[in-house]
């Protein structure tokens, strides 16, 4: 005898697996009518809207090389690796650094998106993070003079006694590139690096052409932003700076218009390109070189503050939404002067100050809600990435929800594990 009324879970509509449906979406604050202490909230845990497309919180993850690519391709360990933060409400998941052609990478290991074959399985990825409800895009990049490298599975490991590679360079019989690696002149980035070739004009006709083939399959996977990898020393990174950058034509030297000019031609063209969804882009700030960034007589000495707020100010005629403010990695002899948490928040808040319609992220050993909802609040970025935190606690927004007495979406599988933070609370302020 049938039942008089049937009861089937709610599901992700239009997918052939079951996928159990999250309203709102995991992450997001859940509604004041049920849980009155969400009137107090935190910015943190509070959405942003860019471009038209809603954040559901600030907490957005770091791209993040993993060097465990198979051509290109992501694998299983990717689907996992990213994957966890999908069901962890995080405000958007973002790729790691992808090269557009297969001498951008900085391994052999390193993720692709050169090719149509590298299309399903960041979809699959895609697809699963848009069935939780969560935000997820990917870092487009080119490696530059820092190409055809061994892998960091290879390098110097944390772990005491452990075998380190005696080089840096990978070559062609390890999967390496060496002979096709591109640089803004032919000087390698470090004495055990690659030699570079000098980028022609007819290298930049291809590096265009290859910025929007990759974006091309970035729509079809369906990515909700892009963020172009303009620091660490890649190859935009490497021509903004006139430490690296000494060219004697269009594209380098003391002036910052020539300097600027390949990397906005290239963000240019992916404003164009990806016309109707956030575009990021990621720059250091410093090249943590010793001295000045200007020296008294006006010539710029290295890449700093100065000359990024000019280049934001050239970024938002482009259109572009979010500056991802990071610093270093140009200048192998850089010199830090103290790792500590929040070290890079300054740079971020600097640009902040002197474009305040820019939305601005920041990074740099942000280790708990109160000291990210701190730099929200003091108004020094609108949003904080993190990456080392988040791999240790891939909870991080659950977690902050609790700190802050406050509830957001777990997964309707995992709600019996956040009990305390979904208990109704009135007359609740963030702590």
């Amino acid at each position: 005898m049938a039942p008089e009324k049937l009861y089937t879970p709610k599901r992700v509509p239009g997918k052939k697996e079951f996928y159990a449906l999250n309203d709102p979406p995991v992450g997001a604050l859940l509604p004041t009518d049920k849980f009155p202490q969400n009137e107090n909230a935190p910015l943190l845990l509070k959405p942003i809207t860019i471009r038209g497309t809603t954040f559901h919180n600030r907490v957005f993850v770091s791209p993040m090389c993993q060097y465990s690519s198979d051509n290109g391709h992501a694998t299983d360990y990717h689907f996992v690796h990213l994957g966890q933060w999908a069901i962890n409400g995080v405000g958007a998941i973002t790729v790691e650094a992808t090269a557009v052609v297969p001498e951008g990478r900085i391994t052999p290991q390193d993720m692709g998106i050169w090719a149509d074959s590298h299309i399903q399985p960041l979809k699959r990825i895609v697809d699963f993070a848009h069935t939780q409800g969560v935000k997820i895009g990917i870092q487009l990049a080119h490696a530059g003079r820092k190409a055809s490298t061994l892998s960091m599975h290879l390098g110097a490991s944390v772990i005491p006694g452990d075998h380190q590679a005696p080089r840096n360079v990978a070559y062609a019989e390890e999967g390496g590139w060496p002979d096709e690696v591109y640089g803004p002149t032919d000087a390698p980035w470090a004495d055990d690096f690659p030699k570079p070739k000098p980028v022609t004009e007819e290298y930049m006709d291809y590096l265009e052409s290859a910025y929007l083939a990759a974006i091309d399959r970035c729509k079809e996977i369906g990515f909700d932003f892009i963020e172009i990898h303009g620091a660490h020393g890649y190859l935009i990174h490497s021509f903004l700076s006139p430490l690296t950058n000494t060219r004697a034509d269009k594209w380098g030297g003391q002036s910052f218009e020539n300097r600027a000019r390949l990397p906005l031609r290239i963000i240019s063209a992916a404003r164009a390109a990806w016309a109707d969804k956030p575009l990021f882009a990621r720059f250091s700030a410093t090249d943590w070189a010793e001295g000045p960034e200007q020296s008294s007589d006006g010539l710029w000495k290295q890449w700093g503050v100065g000359q990024m707020k000019l280049l934001v100010g050239e970024l938002k005629k482009i259109g572009v939404d979010l500056i991802d403010v990071s610093s270093g990695g140009n200048w192998a002899a850089q010199k830090i002067p103290k790792l500590q948490p929040g070290y890079q928040v300054p740079f971020a808040a600097a640009i902040k100050e002197a474009h305040p319609d820019m939305t601005i992220g920041t990074v740099g050993l942000i280790l708990s809600p109160k000291q990210a909802e701190e730099i929200l609040e003091e108004k020094k970025a609108d949003v904080v990435f993190l990456a080392r935190e988040i791999v240790r606690s891939p909870t991080f927004v659950m977690r902050a929800a609790e700190e802050f007495g406050a509830a957001v979406k777990p997964t309707v599988q995992s709600e019996r594990s956040w009990t305390r933070m979904l208990h109704p609370k009135s007359n609740m302020t963030p702590v």
